[in-house]
């Protein structure tokens, strides 16, 4: 017999808690070997790259995270008498667009 969508879905629900119990499971035993390992060999974090500015970003590319990069600020081309500015880039401002409609041209608004 077909299955509905909601006892799929509970089904997925169980057995993704079954994983999570025996990865846990298997998580305990990986790291007490890893300990027993590195007691064993003498190593420090430095001989597993986990100590220094370097060894934390060399994690946080492994992870696929990126330090954000501050974009420049613009620099404004366009004023208006009422303080209104504008770069020149993206959608151009309703400002802008309604200081063209009244007559005024783009070299009128642009700052020398």
């Amino acid at each position: 017999m077909a299955k509905t969508l909601t006892q799929l879905n509970a089904q997925i629900a169980r057995l993704q808690k079954q994983v999570d119990a025996v990865k846990a499971k298997e998580a305990a035993g990986v790291i007490e070997r890893i300990k027993e390992a590195i007691a064993h060999y003498g190593f420090t974090a430095a001989d597993l790259g986990f100590s220094g500015r370097a060894a934390r970003s060399a994690k946080a590319a492994k992870r696929g995270r990126k330090k954000a990069k501050k974009k420049p600020a613009g620099v404004i081309r366009y004023r208006d008498e009422a303080g209104h500015t504008w770069t020149g880039h993206g959608k151009r401002p309703r400002w802008y667009l309604a200081a063209l409609e009244s007559g005024k041209t783009a070299e009128d608004l642009e700052i020398n």
